[in-house]
This record gives C-alpha cells, sequence and structure tokens, in this order.
C-alpha cells in the first residue's frame, strides 16, 4: 500500500528552509503530500490557510522524494493529516506519527478495499467523509459542509449520467478506478495493479485484449501522468480508441495554468465515461 500525506497548519518556509510562526502570518500554514487533499484544506480553509502543495504539478505522487525543506515543513506543523499506509512512504517517515498527525484512512465509516487501493477521493462520498475530518481539524467545519454540498451534487451527476448504458465495464491502464466503479455499479478492469509504473505480464495483457474483444470495450483509459504506452498497445490490438480517465492524484502544468481543478477534472472523467459506455 502507498502513503499520501496531507499536513495541516503547517509553518511556511522561506525560501525553501526555516519555518514562519501562526502567529506572525496571521494564518495556519497547510502543507499537502499531494493535489486532493490540498485541495481539500484550500477549499475548507479558505484565507485563512496558507497551503503548499508538495508534490508540484506534473510530478506523479508516488515517485515524490522528501527533501531537506520537505522534512523541515513536516517538523514545523502544528498538525499533520495523512491519508495514510504507504502511498508516500519518506514523507511518512519525515512526519513520523506523533500527536498531530491524523491519518484519513483511517476515517470511521471510509470502508476501505483490503487490496490497498488508495484512490478513496475518486468516490465523492467517501472525499466527503475526509473533507468534514479536515474540516474540524482546520476549525472550520462550515466551509466543509459546503464542500461536502458540491461533492454531493457531483455524485448526483454521476449517478444520473451512469445510469443508462450500453456497457458497464471501464478499461483503465491501473486499478485506480475500484472506488468509482463501486459507487457507480461499474467494472473496472485494469491492464496493470495499484502501480501505475508496473509493467504488466504478456498474460495480464492477453486477459484485457480478451475483455475487450468479449465486451466490445470501445475504449481503453490512460492516465496523465503516465505514460500511454500500454494502454495504445491493447487499444491498437483491439482496434478500441484511447482517451484519459484522469485518477487526478496530481494537476499536470497545463491543467494548472489553465485553472483546472477537482470539481472540472472529475466532470470531464464523467463526459469520458459516458463516451466509452454508449450512456444516454
Amino acid at each position: 500500500m502507498k502513503t499520501i500525506l496531507v499536513f495541516a497548519t503547517l509553518a511556511a518556509t522561506a525560501a525553501g528552509c526555516g519555518a514562519g510562526s501562526t502567529a506572525s502570518t496571521g494564518k495556519k500554514t497547510v502543507v499537502a503530500g499531494f493535489y486532493p487533499l490540498a485541495y481539500a484544506a484550500q477549499e475548507v480553509g479558505g484565507p485563512n490557510v496558507d497551503v503548499r502543495n508538495l508534490a508540484p504539478p506534473g510530478v506523479e505522487p508516488h515517485d515524490l522524494e522528501a527533501t531537506p525543506a520537505d522534512v523541515q515543513a513536516l517538523h514545523s506543523a502544528d498538525l499533520a493529516l495523512l491519508l495514510g499506509h504507504g502511498f508516500q512512504p519518506q514523507l511518512e517517515d519525515a512526519a513520523g506519527h506523533g500527536k498531530k498527525a491524523l491519518w484519513l484512512l483511517d476515517t470511521p465509516g471510509l470502508r476501505r478495499f483490503d487490496n490497498g487501493d488508495p484512490h478513496v477521493w475518486l468516490d465523492p462520498l467517501r472525499y466527503a467523509l475526509i473533507v468534514r475530518r479536515i474540516g474540524r481539524a482546520l476549525g472550520s467545519p462550515p466551509p466543509a459542509a459546503r464542500f461536502v454540498a458540491r461533492l454531493r451534487a457531483l455524485d448526483r451527476a454521476y449517478s444520473r449520467g451512469l445510469a443508462h448504458c450500453a456497457r458497464r465495464e471501464i478499461v483503465t491502464s491501473h486499478a485506480a478506478f475500484g472506488y468509482l466503479a463501486q459507487r457507480y455499479g461499474l467494472s473496472q478492469a485494469a491492464i496493470t495493479g495499484l502501480s501505475p509504473e508496473a509493467e504488466p505480464a504478456p498474460k495480464d495483457l492477453q486477459r484485457v485484449v480478451d475483455l475487450v474483444s468479449r465486451t466490445h470495450a470501445t475504449t481503453v483509459f490512460f492516465e496523465t501522468l503516465v505514460s500511454p504506452r500500454i494502454a495504445e498497445t491493447v487499444a491498437r490490438e483491439t482496434h478500441a480508441r484511447t482517451a484519459v480517465l484522469d485518477p487526478i492524484e496530481g494537476l499536470t502544468p497545463v491543467e494548472a495554468k489553465r485553472g483546472e481543478d477537482y470539481f472540472t477534472l472529475m466532470r470531464a472523467n464523467l463526459r469520458a465515461l459516458r463516451g466509452a459506455l454508449g450512456c444516454r
């Protein structure tokens, strides 16, 4: 399993080292291990927080290595919010397990899969549980409730948009979409496992090729921060097309420049799914 970390109420660093205090800035500072939790902290904390995402645009958060500045930031934190269980092990080791740490994958009611899939934020209702916990940690329950209302509206859009589809199987380059699939009655067929960099065995490729042929799937999905080579191989063998289904672990530089966020990317995912599954 992999660990995802969000660290809230953290003293800001100056020029990559050293930390200012909450008292000196008048704001709580937040350091996030990766995008979805940084976004939630910013939306919930609003003008009362400064947020720093340790995974910059274009960086696959699984590959992130902790720098001395990251370690300094973690040690200066007033509160550490960690999704947990090994997604970013270097950051987890640096943060430790002191009183300042909350493990968000242990949030009550989250109902995690036993297979170690950490992508709970792709289910809006599971993400809502995490958002509420961040709201309590930041002392901002009302903004968290407004964020949750937006997530519930997104969930309704997915439920309506995926209710009547010709197909229910989604073919993905790696197994990041299990929570989304479970929520909306879909079936995920992944070419590789939970690691996006894993090289599939020939039998795995053949299994997915057979599935695409059997289910008449029209699309093989790949991700924004990972090479599409494997998805393109399966698509070529089955005469399918490729398209992006974003696990929203981080923004690309282009997405960041365009002002994309979790909600715009989730709605783009919904459009991609509807097209691939023949929904009406």
